[in-house]
């Protein structure tokens, strides 16, 4: 009972749209000079660096800087020392900055999975936060935003000078 005028079969090939012109077509001209122009030397000088770059790669998260002398073994007016032993300096500090939150993560995936044992059974990655709290406080603690390796190394300094102190009245 289907109208099989109102529901035609489509056509099984598309039919091919017949030229009236003889001019070509100039999207396809310039899409053509686009091409050859510009398009495929960017793609040749690309690929080429690519290919470069593949021979020797460089991994800059794997990036390993040499020590430098600390600021104490600086000489006097040796600027260039200054900046390199501050850059150090950064650079241990976020390092121990990463240091004292993988030991918090550590710390907080035990409490999530040991649930109301992890007294019992984190005692020793609390420990171990602890230690690295009190180290990490005692070598920046105090130093606020703008502190540098001049104000930590005078924070070093009086801390030993007042351990000292203590040390002799107490051997008094």
């Amino acid at each position: 009972d289907s109208d099989w005028e109102a529901y035609k079969v489509p056509p099984t090939r598309t039919p091919v749209s017949e030229r009236t012109t003889s001019v070509p077509n100039p999207v396809a001209f310039f899409q053509t000079v686009f091409n050859y122009v510009v398009d495929a030397p960017v793609t040749f000088v690309r690929e080429w660096i690519e290919r470069q770059q593949a021979k020797n790669k460089f991994y800059y998260y794997h990036q390993k800087f040499r020590r430098v002398p600390d600021l104490s073994e600086c000489l006097e007016g040796d600027y260039l020392c200054f900046f390199e032993a501050e850059a150090q300096w950064r650079r241990d500090r976020m390092v121990d900055q990463e240091i004292v939150e993988i030991v918090r993560e550590r710390l907080g995936a035990c409490k999530q999975r040991e649930g109301p044992n992890q007294f019992q059974n984190c005692a020793k990655e609390a420990e171990l936060l602890a230690q690295v709290t009190k180290a990490y406080q005692d070598r920046y603690g105090d130093l606020g935003v703008h502190g540098n390796a001049r104000t930590c190394l005078m924070k070093q300094k009086h801390r030993m000078m007042e351990e000292r102190k203590a040390q002799a009245n107490a051997s008094q």
